[in-house]
């Protein structure tokens, strides 16, 4: 069981290292109450001094493209930092590099974040929940439960920064870019990304080649 963990010793260590409230409780409850170890456990995780960093203006950035191996899936992503600076560093480039490497992997993901993700979706995904067969003859209550779990999970889905990180799933792609604002000293913002697929959108031909042959005789 896990130790019970105060609202003001969180509070404390949110305020020494600038980690948001959940990140203070985990790092305080895997140190076992121990703040001098919760905050080196938290500076490794680069999530110390990221969230007030993140409240600051970021105008600055790059426009990376990435085309996948085959050349039939490219991303184009917009990162931003604060100063010009940064954004001529290698980390900033890697970050920016495999953050568009995940967008090309999730083709699920269409939002940066969950806020980013209209009412209008979820509104869709809950009905769509509501009037699946397995839940006909259940209770309204579990009904409820299990359509909030499932639109939760779908919700998450759809979001960027909720995707575990390809190369280190132990870690979301909202962690990296925490990591790379401790590490960088600036705010880092995914504005924006657009991803193409071949042939997404165009009507496909279907006919195979005897079909054709037989077409042009025909019509001959």
């Amino acid at each position: 069981m896990s130790q019970k963990i105060s609202t003001e010793v969180i509070k404390e260590l949110r305020s020494k290292t600038g980690a948001g409230m959940m990140d203070c409780k985990k790092a305080l409850e895997a140190s076992k109450g121990k703040i001098d170890i919760a905050i080196e456990n938290l500076r490794k995780k680069g999530l110390a001094t990221a969230e007030k960093k993140s409240a600051r203006l970021a105008t600055e950035g790059i426009i990376h493209s990435y085309i996948h191996s085959g050349c039939k899936i490219g991303v184009i992503v917009e990162l931003n930092c604060e100063t010009d600076f940064v954004a001529r560093q290698v980390e900033f480039h890697d970050l920016a590099k495999n953050i568009a490497m995940q967008l090309a992997a999730c083709q699920s993901v269409n939002y940066i974040s969950l806020d980013d993700i209209p009412n209008d979706i979820l509104i869709f995904e809950r009905n769509i929940e509501i009037a699946k067969e397995d839940l006909l003859n259940k209770s309204k209550d579990i009904q409820e439960k299990i359509v909030d779990a499932r639109i939760k999970k779908r919700l998450k889905d759809m979001s960027l920064m909720d995707q575990p990180f390809i190369k280190i799933p132990e870690i979301s792609i909202e962690d990296l870019v925490k990591q790379h604002i401790s590490l960088l000293g600036e705010n880092i913002v995914i504005r924006r990304f657009e991803r193409f697929i071949l042939g997404e959108g165009l009507k496909r031909q279907s006919n195979n080649f005897t079909q054709e042959v037989s077409k042009m005789i025909y019509n001959n």
